[in-house]
This record gives structure tokens, sequence and C-alpha cells, in this order.
């Protein structure tokens, strides 16, 4: 019922690493016992513990096996049992095809194929009399669930609510990102044809495609999580794909206070910055925390307003109810039908939005937003690849240059200094963690330089005998320009308590 009659020679297949595998246990240790017979039968007893060494030279031949073929099995095993696991699995999954009836399965719920694959997997190995110990087969029908279902040899890893960023440099090398640090994983991919069609599966689920004509892709998970897919021939050693999880519980600033990203009276201040519709720019590095702290602060945005929020890859997990979500699109096959950043953010304009939330300024659309922000969209807010306030600013000018206006470098400063009320600097410390080292205000203009004040700031005392970076958050007790934005929307006596005024 699972297979043709010839595929029993492929059963073969997996059987002929057992004689292999049995052959290293009659190697000489019954004929070395006899020769050393005659001292007394305290030596027989030893001299299995020195034979016991003889198998070694044999085990640069299993350590072969990964070159072909190299387990995708999440658990720690033996080059010729990941080998047998691996041949086994390809048998299995070829009757699979041959068995299943895709137009039934179709019908069926993700519990139900996976149950009905398990199922189906386990009458399989008894069919062909495959012998495999109980978490063998497990693991067996773990893995091609996966490979049916999901993204193969990623899947224990998106399982896993600790880990921030997965790394998959070619199908030999995955890398996790946990606590701030980096690491290596023994996740492996069969070869890169697998690693390629668990890219096609991702960005196919969201309309986008990634091929050689088009080797460089964005898109995302089912949950959000947000995916970049760099194939050949501009990846040399195969594809790369990278995930930036989220983290299945929605984090708030109350999480970040018990973090110490930032404190209890930050908290307040960061309240109020977005109650109160001050328009925000997010500063920082990569992997440092701007969609994170963007993400906490729209909490804090009024349930009646109606957000608009544009993205490369839609990532933002706002709570509010009238929010509504826009994406941007790369080329069709013809090199036609892209549709830009600046597109997005020049069409919301028409859609009657109360606050626009760009989840990445980095290019000619700052000018739009910067339009927005200036015309009655207050409480706008985006995220900037920065490493300071003051060079978030400069990127603003940069990316309006590149658009190919010809204005002066004052009018474009004054644009900037009107729009943009507060700057806030997340960034990822040596130790892997991550703080909001500058809540900075826009002031204005002094001749043609914008002058900005720090409201809050991360002092660095030292380092503690674990490594860990010591610091404090300490408020510069200088009155904030948006005070009476405060004061307009009964939040000024919050926000003095928090700065330490009142």
């Amino acid at each position: 019922m699972f297979g043709r009659r010839g595929t029993q020679q492929q059963a073969e297949t997996p059987v002929r690493p057992r004689p292999a595998e049995t052959a290293l246990p009659p190697p000489p240790e019954p004929r070395e016992a006899p020769e050393q017979a005659s001292p007394p039968p305290e030596v027989e007893s030893p001299q299995p513990e020195v034979a016991a060494p003889e198998p070694a030279p044999k085990a640069p031949e299993p350590r072969k096996a990964p070159e072909p073929l190299v387990s995708q099995v999440g658990m720690v095993q033996t080059p010729a049992a990941s080998e047998k696991l691996a041949e086994i699995k390809v048998v299995i999954f070829n009757d699979l095809l041959e068995a299943v009836d895709l137009a039934e399965i179709s019908k069926l719920s993700t519990d139900q194929v996976r149950e009905e694959i398990s199922d189906m997997t386990a009458e399989i190995i008894s069919m062909r009399g495959l012998v495999l110990t109980i978490q063998e087969q497990q693991q067996v029908i773990v893995d091609i669930c996966n490979d049916i279902l999901g993204l193969g040899p990623l899947e224990p890893l998106l399982e896993r609510d600790d880990i921030a960023d997965i790394m998959v440099n070619g199908a030999g090398q995955v890398y996790i990102e946990t606590d701030g640090k980096i690491e290596l994983t023994d996740i492996t991919f069969r070869d890169n044809a697998q690693l390629m069609n668990i890219c096609q599966r991702i960005v196919t689920a969201v309309g986008r495609r990634v091929d050689e004509s088009s080797p460089i892709c964005d898109a995302r998970l089912m949950d959000g999580s947000r995916v970049n897919v760099i194939a050949p021939p501009l990846a040399i050693d195969g594809a790369v794909l990278t995930i930036r999880k989220f983290k299945k519980e929605k984090l708030t600033l109350e999480k970040l206070v018990e973090f110490g990203s930032i404190t209890e009276s930050l908290k307040t201040v960061l309240e109020v910055i977005s109650a109160c519709r001050c328009n925000v720019l997010i500063s920082g590095g990569t992997g440092s925390g701007k969609t994170t702290l963007l993400n906490c602060m729209t909490r804090h945005i009024d349930v009646t307003e109606r957000i608009i929020t544009c993205e490369d890859a839609a990532e933002l997990q706002l709570q509010q109810p009238h929010v509504v979500r826009l994406e941007t699109r790369p080329p069709n096959l013809e090199g036609v039908g892209e549709i830009t950043m600046r597109d997005l953010v020049k069409n919301c304009l028409r859609m009657r939005p109360e606050r626009i939330i760009v989840g990445e300024v980095r290019g000619p659309e700052a000018f739009d937003l910067l339009q927005a922000m200036n015309t009655g969209h207050d409480g706008s807010m985006g995220t900037i690849h920065a490493n300071n306030p003051r060079e978030a600013v400069s990127r603003v000018e940069n990316m309006i240059a590149m658009g190919g206006y010809n204005l002066p470098a004052k009018a474009v400063r004054e644009q900037i200094a009107a729009a943009i009320h507060v700057i806030i600097q997340a960034q990822r410390l040596r130790d892997g963690s991550r703080k909001v080292t500058h809540v900075t205000e826009v002031i204005g203009m002094e001749g043609d330089v914008i002058t900005l004040q720090d409201l809050f700031v991360y002092k660095f005392i030292g380092e503690s005998s674990e490594g860990k970076i010591l610091g404090e958050h300490q408020a510069t007790g200088l009155r904030p320009q948006f005070w009476d934005k405060a004061r307009y929307f009964g939040l000024e006596a919050k926000l003095a308590k928090a700065l330490g005024m009142g």
C-alpha cells in the first residue's frame, strides 16, 4: 500500500550499515583472551578493558558519513547512527510520497495531518522490517513531520522562546543568539537543496520569491518573526537564512523594567511620550531592541486612534483595535509592480490616519514621514539605524538628500527640528544586555545646527565579577519642551514626578 514492490530493494539501503556496526564487536577480542589465559583469572577481567580501545581505529570510517549525508536530528548522535537514521528517513519519505493522497490530506487540519503522517511512518517502518529503538523511531517521525509541515531542522529552535535570532550559514552551520550571546548549534541540514526548499517555502507563504534572478528577499513567518534570505550566487557557500524571532509572550514596558533595560521613572516618561502624541524616532544598532521598544510604546496609544503601519516585512505587533498594516512589495518576474516604502507613506496621507508608524526609516521616505508629522499627524513613530541621537538626525538629513530633493541644508534641518520631538536611543552592550541609553529632545535650531537636550542618560559605572555591565539611568533635571502637550492630555503631574520635578 505504501510503496511499489520494487521499493523492497531500497530497504536494503538502510540495512547495509548494520553489518558494519555488528562487525565492530567481533574483532580480535576473543582471540587475544586465550593467548593470555596463562595468567591468573584476575587478568581476564582487565583484558576486555585493554581490548576496548581496539575499535577506536575504525572510528574514522563512520566520521566520513556526514560529508555526503549530514544528520539533521537535533539530538546528539554518533556519525554511524546519524547516517543510518538519515538514510532510513529518506527511504520512508519516498514511500510516504507514493502513499499520501494529497487531495485528501489537504482537507485535514495540521494536527490531523501530523497524526496521519505519524501513523503511516510507523506502519512503513514495520512493513519494511526496519529495526529502530523507540527513541529513534520517534525522532524519525518528528523529523519527517517537520520536513513536510514545518521548517525541517529549524522547528526545535523555533519552539524555544529564549532564542532571539537564528542564523543559518549554508547547510552545515546554524547559529543562535540567546541572552545576547551567539553560539553554534548541532543542527544541520541534509544539503543545500533542502535549505533552499525551506527558504522557498517561507517566502512563498507571503507571496514573495527567492531564486537566482531575485536572490535577496525579506519575508516573515506566521507568528510575525522577520526573515531575510540571501540565495546563491550572491551567497557563495549556500543560502543564508536569518530569522529574527519574537517572544510568544508580548513584552511591555513593565517587562523592560524587570530586565533592567529601563527604570520605573524612565518607563513613566516613555508612557507620557506615547500618550501625549509626541513624534518619536527610535534609534539604535542592529539587534539593539528598537522594534521591541516601539511595540512596547505603542501599547500606550489611545484605543480610539486610527494607526497605519508601513513596513518592508510586517513585524510590528500592535495591540490596538484600529490598526491598518501595510507592507511593501518587490517587483515581479518582469521587473514591474514594485511598491516602495515611500509609496506606502504617501498613500497613508489619503487614508485618514491619526498616527503613522514606519517600521524602519532607511531611504527617501524619511521626507514623506517628516511631512506627515508636520501636517497634523502627531504621535507618529519610526525606527532608524544610528549610534546616537545626533547621528540619527544626520542620517535623516542624508536620507532626504538621497531622494533627490534640491532643498537647502538649512531648510531640511528646519523640517527635521519641527517634525521630530523625541529621539530614544537603544543599545546592545558588550555583555549582551539591551539598554535605553538616551531619551533626547529636539529643541529647535541655533543658526544652521539642530539643538538637542538629553532628558535621561544611562551612565556606565563599571563591570561586575560575572562580566555584567553596571550602570544607572539618570534624569538630567531639564524641563522638556513637550511639557505643554503633557498638560493638554492631563499627564503633567505624572511627568513631573517621573522627572523629579514635583
